[in-house]
């Protein structure tokens, strides 16, 4: 891992937006270029994406440039996993093809992996746009005061998957040490289709080392710009299926067994939880019906794991 930083760029039929992201990388990578690799994972895109590649790969010929493109579409978390997996840079910076970044955002976090050598995980803040309405809705995703590490990465894992389970999943924000990372990816070989495993991945990092949360926002989260929550059916199963799925993962490496039951069944006791499964319940009987046997079946394979747990503990 010669490099400091893989800037990796997963994309999807936008070659309009990665366009403009190059354009802030050409910018933001001046003076950095040998510090950093750039690889671009295309999600087997039928649009002019190829060629806005291959037309900025000259543009980036001081800096190592890596360009791969499925063969077919591979998903959304596999086409991410594989930009991951593809890393040689000490850090990976998972960059998505749509997001704005400040022009000094790469500056500072170069500076700061340079300072923190050892640090697992590093969490960029940024506030949250409304696409629909263009105002700005989230001042800032995560509350932190300083740019300091977190030595306990767990606890501030902890607190911070219960205050922003959005801007822990976001992927823009996440910077990842990369062996830490792929050592996730080995431990939970499916969680490729968990939709949700970049809680996983980030908790991964953060029970083996220190975790910094800056305190300045670098980059904008466009809110309601996802194709998948215009799929009623996504908000469903990210309560019931793969958020659950995360923790009952957690639990498996050493998280707070009282923190992860509290978050698995927060979908139980919460309300307004239940008047959206109840609305699922008569729009989709047997996706609902289905969606709730497999939750329950999390919450007792989960209670499973706690009770063998406990016996082990004591037998020890």
């Amino acid at each position: 891992m010669n490099k400091l930083l893989t800037i990796a760029i997963p994309t999807f039929n936008r070659a309009a937006l990665l366009e403009q992201q190059f354009s802030w990388l050409e910018k933001a990578i001046k003076g950095f270029e040998s510090e950093c690799e750039i690889i671009i994972s295309d999600n087997c895109s039928t649009d002019n994406t190829q060629e806005i590649i291959k037309k900025w790969q000259p543009i980036f010929s001081k800096t190592t440039f890596k360009s791969q493109r499925n063969q077919e579409n591979i998903g959304l978390m596999p086409n991410i996993a594989a930009c991951i997996q593809a890393a040689t840079g000490k850090y990976v910076w998972t960059v998505g093809d749509d997001d704005p970044i400040q022009d000094n955002a790469l500056a500072f976090l170069l500076k700061t992996i340079q300072q923190n050598p050892d640090t697992a995980l590093i969490f960029l803040n940024c506030y949250g746009r409304d696409k629909l309405t263009n105002k700005i809705t989230v001042e800032r995703w995560f509350n932190s005061d300083s740019d300091a590490p977190y030595t306990n990465g767990k606890a501030a894992l902890q607190r911070y998957l219960k205050e922003s389970f959005g801007g822990v999943i976001f992927m823009t924000a996440t910077v990842y040490q990369t062996a830490l990372v792929q050592r996730a990816l080995q431990q939970w070989l499916s969680s490729c289709k968990n939709l949700a495993s970049q809680a996983y991945w980030t908790s991964f990092c953060a029970i083996h080392g220190s975790v910094i949360v800056t305190k300045d926002n670098y980059l904008e989260c466009t809110m309601h710009a996802s194709y998948l929550e215009q799929d009623p059916k996504w908000s469903i199963m990210m309560r019931y299926i793969y958020i659950p799925e995360v923790y009952t993962r957690l639990l498996e490496i050493g998280y707070s067994q009282t923190f992860c039951w509290q978050m698995i069944l927060q979908n139980i006791i919460t309300k307004s939880d239940w008047i959206i499964f109840l609305g699922a319940l008569k729009r989709w009987p047997i996706l609902a019906t289905n969606i709730i046997i497999l939750y329950l079946g999390l919450v007792l394979a989960s209670a499973r794991k706690s009770l063998f747990s406990r016996k082990a503990l004591k037998t020890s």
